[in-house]
């Protein structure tokens, strides 16, 4: 298992086009990163790391991060193993969720004290795995619209669209039309900056997913068979914990908060009813307040979260 090992991977190396690394695992294995320094930095404010969701890339968090540092909360989001502009595992190496895990602890080691974790979905799930190995690893966790179990259509509907084009797409407004057919809720279409952080383009001049397509067998499409070992990880949790959902995700259902609950009593839930599972995407807004006025009622040490109160915050835009 990879050690936080005191600051062992604090200086970050930079690749020739501008993008910082941290060197994880095996020798020569990085994984893309991107600082939000805070200018405004105050004394006591945890950093923040964040952790995307399955087939996103650390891109995911810049309104977030940008918000969270402008308020004195500077953080660090990167790219998983496998998307973006880390690396990918080579051919014979198998993706497994103790790699993902490992590669986390990796990232909050990097930082000088225990930081707070923001995880989506994916990020989430591999945040409680590596809380549960080192307790103490982070200040504390913040769920986006994940819990140890989630409902088997909505991880159908992700998956179908994210292997529905093999073949990638002929262009990027072919793909933006794509997307938005898969987000109605968003009001903006995803700009050709955007897109280029999403897709590649391959030498035949087709646009592909920036992530390794062995991702889906390997990773995500057997997912459900870990849920109780996931379930049991969340029950061993006990720095404080934030839940926040969206009232129209289909991956994170009423019946799933409620069992959330009973394996992390400690923890705190939000719901915003509007938001799908992409919660910080629909109403980014909501979201970052949402984070802002949970950070700002964290104990000054380590202990539990005060309550397990679920609260509804409007605001969220459909």
């Amino acid at each position: 298992m990879v050690q936080p090992a005191s600051l062992a991977f604090s200086a970050v190396s930079g690749s020739a086009a501008g993008t910082d690394r941290v060197p994880v695992g095996q020798e020569g294995f990085s994984l893309a990163i991107r600082r939000f320094p805070s200018p405004r930095a105050l004394q006591g404010h945890p950093a923040l790391v964040y952790a995307h969701g399955f087939g996103q890339t650390r891109g995911a968090w810049n309104r977030t991060g940008l918000a969270m540092a402008a308020h004195g909360y500077a953080g660090l989001a990167y790219d998983a193993r496998g998307h973006g502009e880390s690396d990918r595992n080579a051919a014979g190496l198998p993706y497994t969720g103790d790699q993902f895990a490992d590669d986390l602890i990796v990232m909050a080691g990097e930082q000088p004290e225990p930081p707070v974790l923001v995880g989506a979905s994916m990020g989430g799930l591999f945040g409680l795995i590596a809380e549960s190995r080192w307790p103490g690893l982070f200040r504390a966790m913040v769920l986006v619209d994940i819990t140890p179990r989630w409902e088997h259509a909505g991880l159908q509907r992700i998956l179908a669209f994210m292997t529905a084009f093999p073949d990638g797409f002929d262009s990027l407004e072919h793909a933006a039309d794509a997307i938005a057919a898969y987000q109605p809720q968003r009001r903006t279409r995803k700009s050709a900056d955007d897109l280029r952080e999403l897709l590649r383009e391959g030498g035949d001049g087709r646009w592909r997913w920036h992530w390794d397509p062995r991702l889906v067998d390997e990773l995500a499409r057997d997912s459900a068979q870990h849920q109780d070992a996931i379930a049991d990880a969340a029950r061993r949790v006990q720095c404080p914990v934030l839940l926040v959902s969206g009232g129209r995700s289909d991956l994170v259902s009423e019946r799933t908060v409620e069992e959330f609950k009973t394996l992390v009593p400690h923890a705190r839930h939000v719901h915003l009813p509007q938001a799908t599972h992409m919660v910080a995407g629909d109403d980014n807004d909501a979201f970052t307040a949402t984070v802002l006025e949970y950070l700002a009622g964290l104990p000054a040490a380590s202990g539990n979260a005060e309550s397990d109160v679920t609260e509804s915050v409007s605001g969220a835009t459909p």
